[in-house]
């Protein structure tokens, strides 16, 4: 009886495709760079409604914050500083990658300082702020952040998982010919560790050890049972890049073993987005608090005269991070200055993303390089009132209607026929008003739609044509 069953199924085909619910994490837009001359940014969404803005500056001799109610708004928020680094002895120099987060109702910074009569003494230490507002409230100093070495040690960051607060950061280990490894210790109190540290992950790869052998920055991000860590390697020039370690929260996060080190580069310079050096990262949330944000640096040029840590010129950045099916983060590509893209889901296909594959535009699930399915919202080429699709990887490449109504990724001419076929009138979604829909300017009437999951302009009349013709941002 199963059989049969089954033989009538196969013989009816496969019932209607799958309505996709307004996706858990819609589409955000920022306007990058968010602060410039701002380096190893960190970004605290506070439960005031406030976003707090932290960031090295190139005097290297204080310590900034901004706050505002969006992340867009740092950019413009006014910059207040809070600490100024000592006129001599222990922190009196090299005032680094400060971040502030909020433990037990009161504020803490942790940064990195050297002295004034040895600047490279770079050590750890801790602010406590009491007041609501850090901005307005009353800081003092509670010590350098001791650990199993008197050694070059930086970019301490803090975490709770299962109840229990980390401590990680960078340091060199005296025994060994490298500069930092990053390590993990539980805290006993906001400003001290307690128990041995353990080292997470040393610099092997070649990716690491550019310029120097440098593991460094480290920042987490929890989701789906899992902690992920991110952290910096090599040189701070354009070959700064981001790399990943992963572990089960339910693991034990001090045995080395519990993690997982990706062998290769998670984030890396983009030349065709004109970005380099993307590092020292920060993770915080959207206004809505449904996507999952990354903060980091980077220049947008690659050559430096002389030591890269004499370069102002880094700019604090931010962009939608995106989670893969398996639950692992995808960073994608440092996108380009300006606008940050999105990603166009199927309406009735809901695991499937608009994409350029081979320069055809179509829609696919699993989608890798996540850049092929991220394009930037730009005003209309041939007219105000619209808009264009240019793609995240291939700056100036635009999604283009040709003659036979097939749409592929094409490099902008110049021409007036460019910008008509690729120019596209946003509407309401079709087959659900919270999606949206985009019908053509040259050929008014006809549709963005899929069809075999190929991408055309066509006409729609059917429930079905116009779901096919329906998307929504993310």
């Amino acid at each position: 009886m199963a059989g049969l069953v089954a033989l009538a199924a196969c013989l009816v085909g496969p019932g209607p495709t799958a309505q996709a619910a307004v996706p858990d994490s819609p589409a955000v837009s920022y306007t990058n760079p968010i602060a410039e001359q701002r380096a190893d940014p960190h970004i605290f969404k506070h439960t005031d409604g406030y976003y707090y803005f932290t960031a090295t500056v190139p005097a290297y001799d204080r310590i900034v914050l901004r706050r505002a109610t969006t992340i867009q708004g740092l950019k413009t928020a006014a910059e207040t500083t809070i600490w100024t680094k000592h006129a001599s002895g222990v922190m009196g120099a090299h005032i680094w990658a400060p971040e502030i987060h909020f433990i037990d109702g009161k504020w803490y910074v942790y940064f990195a300082a050297g002295a004034t009569n040895d600047i490279w003494a770079i050590r750890m230490y801790v602010l406590e702020g009491t007041g609501a507002n850090p901005l307005t409230a009353t800081w003092a100093e509670k010590g350098q952040i001791k650990t199993q070495w008197e050694s070059f040690s930086l970019d301490a960051t803090t975490f709770v998982v299962n109840g229990v607060r980390y401590l990680s950061w960078a340091q060199r280990d005296p025994s060994v010919d490298n500069n930092t490894d990053v390590y993990l210790a539980r805290m006993s109190s906001p400003w001290a560790i307690t128990g041995t540290p353990v080292r997470l992950t040393r610099p092997t790869y070649a990716w690491e050890t550019v310029g120097y052998k440098v593991n460094e920055g480290p920042a987490v991000i929890q989701r789906g049972g899992k902690v992920f860590m991110s952290y910096s390697a090599s040189a701070t020039d354009s070959n700064y890049c981001l790399g990943l370690l992963s572990a089960s929260a339910s693991a034990d996060l001090l045995n080395p073993a519990s993690w997982t080190k990706s062998p290769t580069p998670v984030f890396t310079s983009n030349a065709a987005t004109g970005q380099y050096g993307p590092g020292h990262n920060s993770f915080t949330v959207s206004e809505d608090g449904k996507s999952d944000i990354l903060v980091y640096h980077d220049r947008d040029y690659k050559d430096i005269t002389g030591d890269p840590l004499n370069d102002p010129n880094r700019r604090t950045r931010v962009q939608k991070l995106y989670w893969k099916a398996d639950g692992t983060p995808d960073f994608g590509i440092p996108v380009a200055d300006g606008v940050t893209p999105q990603r166009l889901s199927s309406y009735n296909f809901p695991d499937r993303f608009v994409r350029h594959y081979d320069y055809r535009a179509r829609v696919d699930a699993n989608v890798s390089p996540l850049a092929d399915s991220q394009f930037r919202t730009v005003a209309g080429l041939a007219g105000s009132g619209t808009v264009s699709l240019e793609s995240a990887n291939f700056p100036g490449y635009y999604l283009r209607s040709n003659a036979s109504f097939e749409v592929r990724l094409e490099k902008n001419d110049g021409t007036a026929r460019f910008a008509s076929d690729a120019t596209f009138h946003r509407r309401a979604g079709l087959a659900d008003s919270a999606g949206v829909s985009y019908e053509s300017y040259a050929s008014a009437g006809r549709y963005l739609r899929h069809y075999t999951y190929l991408l055309y302009t066509q006409p729609v009349s059917t429930a079905t044509d116009r779901a096919d013709a329906t998307f929504y941002g993310q």
